[in-house]
């Protein structure tokens, strides 16, 4: 298998220092559940893409501070070429960012939270049990950061998980496509990192709430298993 990981921010700080980028976080992940992949990551807010697609099996869309819908032209270019992939089906994932992308590159409606920002550890109901290692799934806990999201299930699309929060929370379509809103490849320091920050935004109480969430800890191993399932073509 080889995956192109498109990496849609650049790091900075602590975050740039003690993990280096999005990019390297999904290797990170898919190397600590066994995978034999050859993985090559390009930024595209530097405009960074394989010469050709047709080089690799799968795509990967990382996470961003950006909006999926932003007018800047990093993420129009971003916006074509994941267009031109869906009309090829190529086998692709998208993670927060990533996920709501390739979902208004399908028509489907995205934009800010109601609830505003989700942060921290949360719980989803899982819809498919039949996707691999989830037979005896009805839920999952992941960590999340964002305050844009996915508004409507894309036409042609069947949910995989959901909370109240979160009504679209993860979604696949057919065999080539599988989104989902919260980070697999997050470490709890990660969120912990990223709630501080967001202290004032979040207010007290969601914050303490955020923070206190990460004691229980996360599931994007399973979710990271789930996806090799997927991408290497053992998903029913």
């Amino acid at each position: 298998m080889k995956l192109c990981i498109l990496d849609n921010d650049i790091l900075d700080g602590h975050l740039a220092e003690a993990y280096s980028s999005f990019g390297a976080l999904f290797i990170r992940l898919f190397e600590g559940v066994g995978v034999d992949w050859t993985m090559e990551v390009f930024n595209t807010q530097l405009g960074q893409y394989p010469a050709s697609f047709d080089d690799f099996d799968a795509v990967l869309l990382t996470g961003s501070r950006a909006d999926s819908f932003s007018d800047a032209p990093w993420a129009v270019e971003l916006r074509q070429h994941v267009t031109a992939l869906l009309d090829q089906r190529k086998k692709m994932v998208g993670v927060c960012f990533g996920h709501q992308l390739i979902a208004l590159c399908m028509g489907a409606r995205v934009g800010r939270a109601p609830q505003g920002w989700g942060a921290g550890r949360m719980v989803y109901d899982w819809h498919r049990p039949e996707l691999p290692f989830c037979d005896d799934r009805n839920q999952i806990a992941l960590l999340a950061s964002h305050q844009d999201q996915v508004l409507e299930l894309p036409v042609g699309a069947r949910l995989v998980a959901s909370n109240d929060f979160c009504p679209v929370a993860a979604f696949t379509v057919g065999e080539a496509v599988f989104c989902i809103q919260p980070h697999p490849e997050f470490k709890e320091e990660i969120s912990a990192y990223l709630i501080d920050k967001r202290r004032e935004i979040l207010g007290e109480e969601k914050y303490t709430t955020a923070s206190t969430s990460l004691q229980h800890g996360h599931e994007g191993e399973h979710i990271a298993r789930v996806v090799v399932a997927f991408l290497e073509g053992s998903a029913p």
